[in-house]
């Protein structure tokens, strides 16, 4: 019998989860037709969040530990990665097709390279200029002729807004993580958990409470207890063995699987040019990451 050793192990764990991710784009995608957005990602969250209370009941001496002045950004973390990140690509899926808008999602990556250098006093090196260079070339033969785009304004609009927030709680993720405010596992939870209750709040408030059939509340609980609960944390065990450039690539697979998996379930069209813009998007998108993470902090 064929035995894994446990590198490789941890690179098929981690394309796993990449996949689970990737496939969630399609659940959500087909969940829209009868869930209304905040309310589908509050109720993702939300069990999600709930799911992890066991191991956050564990770990509940980090949570005592927790200052006021790092409970202020673990806040902030839940408002902007799950309440405005999250929330937003529920509202923009539902106007928008899957693969121009993980496109534009990828390019968060672009933005927190640049604004690091006001916010993080980090300056790209020429190796982050090329792929910068290399990621927009890619957006720009993917959207050409802009005649040609697909999807309503107000989905443009949502995607620029998510691609900002997502930005956002990537330097503040990192801002938490330099601090060790606590383990990965408490942030996660606690920040999940106030992104759903927001998320839920202003779900009801807006959308109401519709009656779920049995096929959308098993996108749900797929959605949070597969794809959100257990991924982030089979993610997180893979990273215990993964180097950073490793998990990077495996990571950045996520915008072929989303074309591919869109253009097979969702009858979403890709055309040759389109291909080679999001190969060349998600080169530059490695180049960025994989220098990036070699230069210490």
């Amino acid at each position: 019998m064929m035995r894994w050793s446990s590198h490789t192990g941890a690179v098929l764990t981690a394309l796993l989860v990449t996949f689970l991710w990737s496939t969630s784009w399609i659940l959500i995608k087909e969940g829209l037709h009868e869930l209304p957005p905040l309310l589908f990602a509050g109720l993702r969250y939300g069990i999600a969040a709930l799911v992890l209370v066991p191991w956050l009941w564990t770990r509940r001496k980090e949570v005592r530990a927790i200052t006021l002045r790092q409970w202020l950004n673990v806040v902030l973390l839940g408002i902007f990665f799950y309440a405005l990140t999250q929330g937003g690509q529920f509202l923009t899926l539902n106007y928008l097709d899957a693969i121009p808008f993980s496109l534009m999602l990828n390019g968060s990556t672009i933005l927190v390279a640049l604004a690091g250098i006001y916010v993080l006093r980090e300056i790209p090196t020429k190796f982050q200029w090329i792929g910068i260079v290399v990621f927009l070339g890619g957006a720009v033969l993917y959207f050409s002729p802009l005649s040609s785009l697909q999807g309503s304004a107000i989905g443009f609009i949502f995607a620029g807004l998510t691609v900002c927030a997502n930005a956002a709680a990537s330097l503040l993720g990192r801002s938490v993580n330099r601090e060790s405010v606590a383990s990965p596992l408490v942030v996660t939870a606690l920040s999940m958990g106030i992104g759903a209750v927001l998320l839920l709040g202003i779900g009801v408030a807006i959308e109401g409470l519709p009656s779920l059939s049995v096929k959308s509340w098993g996108i749900v609980m797929w959605l949070a207890i597969v794809n959100t609960a257990v991924a982030f944390t089979l993610w997180n065990r893979s990273l215990r063995v993964l180097a950073a450039v490793e998990s990077s690539i495996i990571n950045n697979t996520m915008l072929v699987q989303i074309a591919l998996l869109a253009w097979i379930f969702l009858g979403e069209t890709i055309s040759g040019s389109e291909l080679v813009g999001l190969a060349l998007a998600s080169i530059g998108i490695m180049i960025v990451q994989l220098k990036k993470r070699r230069t210490p902090s």
